[in-house]
């Protein structure tokens, strides 16, 4: 009981982020835990009307995506498969990621590689798959743009992110399963993040509303320069869909691959 009412109290008090309010300056961010003294959370009993395991997001404001550093890719200087801690704000591990591609997609398609994301809960149960086609990435070409689909559980689609064609900025919708459009997402038009965090405002359909952001934090210049280890955090209103959270999570993903994949061999 005592977890919960420090949890309940901790996303209380994040400030600007009460359901469908902005970050009215961006500057909200969360030190992630030490890695090695790792919290789990506390298994939940599922509500019949969620997804089953999705209600591990149904209270959540705040979602921090950690992805764990490849120590073979590091030496190397190869791209290995991804995989990503999913975690509360008070750092508890609700999700763990990993990706499933071949070897020769990793290595000559790069960041532009199908694969599929497997999201399983502490008790390793899968409860979302994310499927990602090999698509285009130009601005120059409007046409076979990036794509995911969102499955919660596995072989139930609930969701899709789409990347929208625009000259100038990233842009993406956050669609239900019948591929209608519910939410956008607008990235800056520069996301190296060289000092900074770089934040997509996720938005209403007719941009007029900001209800939360993703935002990819700094780690600093030897992180980002002698690893391939990025981290994310997911600030939306509590009382968002789960199934536009999980998809959220799939953009999440997406934006890691499209903007901020690096490798030794690239330097």
């Amino acid at each position: 009981m005592a977890s919960k009412d420090a949890q309940n109290q901790r996303s209380r008090g994040l400030p600007g982020f009460l359901p469908g309010a902005p970050d009215p300056d961006h500057s909200f961010h969360v030190s992630l835990p030490n890695p090695g003294n790792q919290v789990w959370q506390p298994t939940l009993p599922p509500p019949g009307s969620l997804p089953p395991g999705l209600e591990y997001l149904s209270q959540l404001d705040l979602i921090i995506i950690h992805q764990q550093v490849e120590l073979l890719g590091m030496i190397l200087g190869t791209e290995t498969a991804n995989k990503y801690e999913i975690k509360n704000s008070l750092g508890q591990r609700i999700y763990f990621a990993v990706e499933e591609s071949i070897c020769f997609n990793r290595t000559f398609c790069s960041t532009l590689r199908s694969c599929t994301l497997k999201i399983t809960d502490n008790s390793g149960r899968e409860v979302i798959t994310v499927n990602r086609p090999l698509r285009c990435n130009s601005c120059w070409f409007p046409f076979y743009l990036q794509e995911l689909e969102i499955q919660a559980p596995p072989g139930t689609i609930v969701g899709y992110v789409a990347q929208k064609w625009d000259p100038f900025l990233p842009k993406f919708t956050i669609q239900n399963a019948n591929k209608e459009d519910i939410l956008k997402v607008v990235g800056p038009c520069a996301t190296c993040g060289c000092f900074g965090d770089v934040d997509f405002e996720v938005k209403t359909i007719n941009e007029k509303l900001t209800i939360g952001k993703i935002s990819k934090y700094w780690s600093g210049f030897v992180n980002d320069v002698f690893t391939n280890a990025d981290n994310f955090g997911i600030h939306v209103p509590a009382d968002l869909d789960v199934t536009v959270k999980a998809a959220m999570i799939g953009a999440c993903f997406l934006f890691d691959f499209m903007f901020f994949e690096h490798s030794l061999a690239g330097l």
